[in-house]
Parts: C-alpha cells; structure tokens; sequence
C-alpha cells in the first residue's frame, strides 16, 4: 500500500512538472519558444548592478538604440546616482550637454534648443509618435525607460509557484535578452510579413524591429567581448537598472527588515517564556 502511494504522488509530481515545463519548438515554425534564463548579477537578495557593464550597456544604448527608442523618464543625473553607471559629476554635465533640449518659450515668446543639464530628461530623436512611425514602417518602439520591468512571459505551472521561493524576478530580462539575440532567417514555408524580421522568441516570430546589433558594432574600451552577445547582455542590464534605479537600496532595506523580523521573533518569543513561565499550562 505503501509503495502504491508513492508511485502515484512520483507520478503526480512528475505530471504537474511536465505540465509546467517551458516549451520550446520541436515541431513547426508556430511553437512558443521560452527565453533560457541568464545569470544576472543583480539577480537574487543580494544582487547588485556590475558598474562597468551598465556603461557598456549606455554606450549600447546611445550609439545604436536611441535611434528609435526614447528613454524619457530617466534624467541625466540619474547616471552619476550610487548604484547606476557612476559617472562622475564633470561627466553627466558634459554628457547632457551634448543633447540639445527645447525649452521656452522665451522673452519673445518663441521657443528654442539650449544645451542640456543634469536635471534635464532624455531626447527622443522624434517629435512625436506619429512621426516615429512614419519613419519606422508604421512600428512604435517602446520607451527603455521602464520596458524590462513591463516585459515578460507566463512562466506556466508549477514554475511560477518555485519562482516565489527563488525570488526569480528577471523574467523582463531574460526575454529581451533572447529576444535581441534570436533573429534568424525564417524558416522554409514561412511567410514573413512586409517589412518584418523573423525572430525566434517574439510572439508569432515576426517583429517590426530589424536586428539591432551585430559583432563589431561597438568599440568596448575595457577589453570585454564585442558581440552581439554581449551587447544584449549589457544593454539589458542599463535596461533593468533604467526600470528600477533603486534595486540596490531596496534590497539592502529588505534585507535589513528581514534580519529585524527575525531578531523581534525570538524577542519576542523569548519574553513570552517568560512571562509565562511560572502559570501552569
């Protein structure tokens, strides 16, 4: 009897697990293809940016995405705020500088550009949207400043239960990773739409957005790989660090209220003893 119930919870266990694993696309071109998960080093309780890549990943993200993309909720100075990019003060005032931000209007009346400050926002390159579509086959890319934190996929049952015990969060990141480095020549049978790329992880494999990047595209100075696999891994991370500025301050409070919970648990248990000691239970 024993040994009957153990084969059936195995073949539970087994079931549910089958029934929540990732898909991938064995067969045909239509098949759902989830993105692996990356080692991020802000990953986990006690994740922190890595300094040098979230540069890396600005240099990415100013030579070649800020063509399309805005990043308008993130000011100048946020790049020179502990836990970012940490440049220095000289270096946010002469980087913002470099922009040329509409102001006004002035004592005529008549708006202008100015060199931009610390305080000041990201451009965009486009006057608005309508103008970014024309100009981008009818296609809107999406804002940096919050898109890892507002990407993500359905990570299925039982996952998403084990997700909440590993404090797997990086699911935005995972998939734009995959998605930046999973542009491939479509399939034989595959009828691609006018104007659209094949990529292996978007949703139905088509995306308006050509390949962005490729090997040799950006000149690292620090020695680190210049490949489309790196680029994606660096300009995910200024991506999530963009969407969340403060992960390392929240983490170090939570961690510090973790640890007060615990020290108040056993207070607190603790004074219960005794208080109770000498009533007869």
């Amino acid at each position: 009897m024993v040994t009957m119930i153990k084969v059936c919870l195995a073949a539970l266990l087994f079931g549910l697990i089958a029934l929540g694993a990732p898909a991938k696309a064995q067969e045909g071109h239509d098949s759902i293809i989830l993105p692996q998960r990356q080692n991020w080093t802000f990953a986990g309780p006690f994740g922190r940016f890595d300094q040098a890549q979230l540069q890396r990943g600005f240099k990415v993200f100013r030579e070649v995405c800020s063509n399309c993309h805005a990043m308008r909720l993130v000011p100048f100075r946020a790049l020179g705020q502990p836990g970012g990019p940490n440049f220095s003060e000289a270096q946010v005032k002469a980087l913002a500088a470099e922009y040329k931000i509409k102001d006004g209007p002035n004592d005529a009346g008549d708006m202008f550009e100015r060199p931009g400050r610390p305080s000041d926002y990201f451009p965009w390159n486009f006057a608005n949207e309508q103008q970014a579509r024309a100009a981008l086959n009818g296609a809107l890319p999406p804002d940096f400043s919050v898109l890892a934190k507002a990407r993500s996929y359905e990570r299925g049952f039982p996952w998403f239960i084990f997700d909440a015990f590993t404090q797997y969060q990086e699911q935005g990141p995972d998939y734009i990773y995959g998605l930046l480095t999973g542009y491939s020549d479509p399939p034989a049978g595959v009828e691609m739409g006018s104007g659209m790329n094949y990529n292996r992880i978007m949703p139905g494999h088509q995306i308006a957005m050509a390949q962005p990047l490729s090997d040799g595209q950006v000149e690292y100075t620090d020695g680190a790989p210049q490949t489309v696999h790196q680029y994606s891994k660096d300009v995910v991370a200024f991506m999530m660090w963009a969407a969340e500025p403060h992960l390392e301050a929240r983490k170090r409070t939570g961690l510090s209220v973790f640890l007060f919970l615990i020290v108040l648990t056993g207070l607190l248990y603790y004074t219960k003893r005794k208080v109770w000691a000498d009533v007869a239970h």
